[in-house]
């Protein structure tokens, strides 16, 4: 049987976000580590926060990879404490799967409403 689409093994992509290497402006700061082949499914994953984020008093952070927040919604400062585990919008189920388009996808942080000014985290995403 040939394989199209779906690989036999699950894989998983680490990306970090440290604001003393990635500083924290409002807007998109694509995160550094592993990247996504073409064609992969996302199907689940975590965000481990490894210092306290911190920021303005109304910051927010969302994770994408294809489109906006398809990782993680909008996230308040209040949620993102060391330690915290967070969840990830793919959840196992093909409604919530990212199918990525292009080769060397990165998770993409967008900062919105104020910049952050502390803060360091790990996603980890499980993908087909």
């Amino acid at each position: 049987m040939e394989r199209r689409g779906l690989e036999p093994t699950k894989r998983v992509a680490y990306f970090e976000y440290d604001f003393s290497v990635d500083g924290g402006a409002i807007g998109d700061i694509p995160l550094r580590g592993d990247s996504l082949p073409e064609g992969a499914v996302v199907t689940g994953g975590m965000v481990h926060v490894k210092t306290t984020c911190t920021g303005g008093a109304s910051a927010t952070v969302s994770l994408k990879v294809e489109s906006a927040a398809d990782v993680m919604a909008a996230t308040a400062m209040a949620g993102m404490v060391t330690n915290a585990l967070l969840d990830v919008e793919p959840d196992g189920t093909a409604a919530n799967a990212i199918r990525t388009t292009q080769n060397g996808r990165q998770v993409v942080a967008t900062i919105a409403t104020a910049a952050l000014t502390a803060g360091k985290f790990v996603v980890a995403l499980e993908y087909l």
